[in-house]
């Protein structure tokens, strides 16, 4: 305990760097006065008005709209990319999936052959529509069957022919509703993402998806709460409900669009180099805050630049900038495989999904971390920024006076009070830092967000200070990196002695409730952790030989903090290496590799996918397991690798998951 209260006291005295800055004054001056949330916010609310899924009408617009805006600000090389997407291509791990549109939808509810009152109207709001519902023009009775995702959910139920009410997604359901019980559609009422305001709100409709590889068309039509409870208070008095559907809506042949732009490096040789800014273009509509806010925000992160640099307020960095705006996942995988030469390019990915909730959303802004097996030294570069502008705002907040207020005239004045966090997947960083192609990620977003994936997702739910603020950190990271080189070694290196030693107490609470055995996978993993986010240097610029001798005797300082031996002993077994043709996550977007190729009853029933653990769950297990397949590991060093870094996990469920990726050709023996 006295090592853990002296560590602390090391921590606040080393944390007193991060009042000194990583950039100049001017440079942040300059940013943080031309950085302007009201203009994001309007880019925002033209994106919020179309309904733009991949490949679609609305898409389409919303790219030539921002190509246009890029084009008035001065940007270069600005390319829409089209890559094939017609359900056979893959990209890696991603099946494309064709573009789906739609032209009518109505649901409405009959009295005999009159119908007496519409329940849902695409052109009103396309989110009634789930995604990739295709044509269909029933009359049919209504039949709840709860989940719908059980056998015993269709017990004594005659839906053959007939819609049916459900709770969870339409994608769960098709199987059984459509596949197996021959129903004509699908009425559903799946509520968000579990949060504290979970099915609070009876008036949300939710974002629903159908499917892209159905073995039958199916359509499905999204409700309300509020609407779902009067049907089923009228099913249970043995009222028969009739109703109406009519779906004008499918997918056709077409592409992914990627829409990217630079900013070139000055430097002859560095200026092969890029920084990538990086959102997700798609989405329903309105998806104000998911994610109309990122793709606004990047967008006048590169009018910023391109300004500041005109008008000689900032010099152009050495290394490139490159902004890129593509179809969640599937786009970026798209991009990423498809391009290899720029690929090759990229030291790392700022990512924008989710950066403009307003208080209404209950949101809560993160600088979150990239993978445990991608340890880099550009997620402390973010946090401390992160932290310049949690001081800076939360002071502004109590006396109405900061040095740097940030803050919006149409927006708010309360702190970001941003959350430092750890990995947590579902956007395009896990696309860049999947060992494929092993490109840290850092990934600023909200979460929780009461209102994501609904029709309450609105312009008006945005704060014009929270982009702004989301403008500065993103814009303020991208200038540190695109400049770094070994003069600013000695700079960074107190605030990654301050984030190590703030990990190393962490780290410390952590082991104290922890039996032996796991206690020293935790601490093996630490120091593996601090080492090679160092090394992680060396891929921008040569590390001065007076920082390495520091590094060194840092860490073993740090291990007699934990009194343990920071080196990791060698356990030998089955050694597997990645099979290079078969590129990406496991789970990519609408799509899942493994459930496709090894069969989905095999994989549901994997332990290891249902491992949970510290700050992470089975998906997580799932995507580290394969990103530390590299050849040398063995599966035993796999396994205490993930029990460290994310709690305790059984050998053989790890074994068990290699194994199937070993059947399906994922991954290979290469040694014992």
């Amino acid at each position: 305990m006295q090592r853990l209260i002296f560590l602390f006291f090391i921590l606040f005295i080393t944390s007193l760097a991060f009042a000194n800055g990583l950039i100049e004054e001017p440079v942040m001056k300059a940013f943080s006065e031309e950085i302007s949330g009201e203009a994001a916010k309007r880019n925002l609310e033209f994106l919020s008005r179309q309904h733009r899924m991949r490949g679609s009408r609305g898409y389409k617009s919303t790219v030539e709209f921002i190509a246009g805006e890029l084009r008035r600000y001065g940007l270069e090389q600005i390319s829409i990319e089209e890559f094939p997407a017609d359900g056979k291509k893959f990209y890696g791990t991603q099946r494309s999936r064709p573009p789906w549109d739609a032209d009518f939808a109505e649901l409405w509810e009959m009295k005999g052959t009159v119908p007496a009152a519409r329940m849902a109207s695409w052109d009103a709001v396309p989110l009634s529509l789930a995604q990739d519902s295709e044509n269909g023009d029933v009359t049919a009775l209504l039949v709840d069957v709860g989940d719908g995702i059980s056998e015993s959910d269709y017990a004594n139920k005659d839906v053959n022919g007939k819609l049916v009410l459900v709770s969870q997604q339409p994608e769960q359901v098709v199987r059984w509703a459509i596949d197996k019980y021959g129903a004509a559609g699908m009425i559903s009422y799946a509520q968000n993402q579990k949060t504290a305001w979970w099915a609070e709100d009876e008036n949300l409709l939710r974002w629903g998806h159908v499917g892209t590889f159905n073995k039958k068309p199916a359509f499905a039509f999204m409700i309300t709460l509020k609407q779902a409870r009067a049907f089923q208070k009228r099913l249970f008095t043995g009222e028969k409900i009739q109703l109406h559907a009519r779906v004008v809506a499918g997918q056709h042949s077409g592409a992914y669009q990627v829409l990217t732009a630079i900013i070139p490096g000055a430097d002859p040789q560095l200026k092969e180099q890029e920084i990538v800014f990086s959102c997700h273009l798609d989405h329903p509509r309105p998806g104000a805050n998911d994610n109309a806010s990122g793709c606004a925000t990047i967008l006048e992160v590169a009018r910023t630049y391109a300004k500041l640099i005109s008008e000689k307020k900032i010099a152009r960095p050495p290394r490139t900038l490159r902004f890129v705006w593509p179809p969640e996942i599937e786009g970026t995988m798209a991009f990423l495989v498809a391009r290899p030469q720029i690929k090759k390019r990229i030291l790392s990915a700022i990512h924008m999904d989710m950066v403009g909730g307003g208080p209404v959303t209950k949101a809560q802004f993160r600088i979150t971390r990239g993978p445990a097996s991608r340890p880099s030294f550009i997620y402390d570069v973010a946090d401390h920024f992160g932290k310049f502008v949690n001081q800076q705002t939360q002071e502004f907040a109590e006396s109405g006076s900061s040095l740097y207020p940030l803050y919006s005239l149409e927006g708010g004045k309360e702190p970001l009070q941003a959350i430092f966090a750890p990995y947590s997947m579902g956007s395009d960083h896990d696309v860049y830092a999947e060992a494929s192609f092993g490109i840290p990620a850092i990934y600023f977003n909200d979460w929780p967000d009461r209102y994501i994936h609904t029709n309450f997702d609105t312009p008006a739910n945005i704060d014009p200070t929270k982009l702004k603020r989301a403008g500065l950190l993103g814009a303020t990271t991208a200038f540190f990196l695109a400049n770094f080189n070994h003069q600013h070694v000695e700079k960074l290196w107190p605030v990654l002695k301050a984030s190590s030693l703030q990990r190393t107490a962490d780290m410390l609470k952590r082991k104290m409730k922890l039996p032996q055995e796991n206690a020293n996978a935790l601490s093996h993993f630490h120091f593996w952790y601090e080492e090679r986010t160092i090394d992680s240097l060396k891929h921008y610029t040569e590390i001065p030989e007076a920082i390495r001798k520091a590094q060194i005797a840092f860490l073993k300082q740090l291990s007699g903090f934990a009194e343990t031996d920071p080196r990791i002993p060698s356990k030998k077994g089955i050694v597997y290496s990645r099979n290079d043709d078969v590129p990406g996550p496991m789970g990519v977007f609408g799509y899942n590799y493994l459930q496709d190729h090894f069969g989905y009853e095999k994989t549901k029933a994997l332990k290891l996918l249902k491992q949970t653990g510290f700050h992470a769950d089975g998906s997580v297990y799932e995507f580290e397991a394969l990103n530390l397949v590299d050849g040398r590991r063995s599966v035993e060093e796999i396994a205490e690798f993930l029990s460290g870094a994310y709690g305790h996990v059984p050998l053989e469920a790890v074994a068990e998951y290699l194994q199937a990726l070993e059947s399906i050709g994922v991954i290979a023996r290469t040694g014992h």
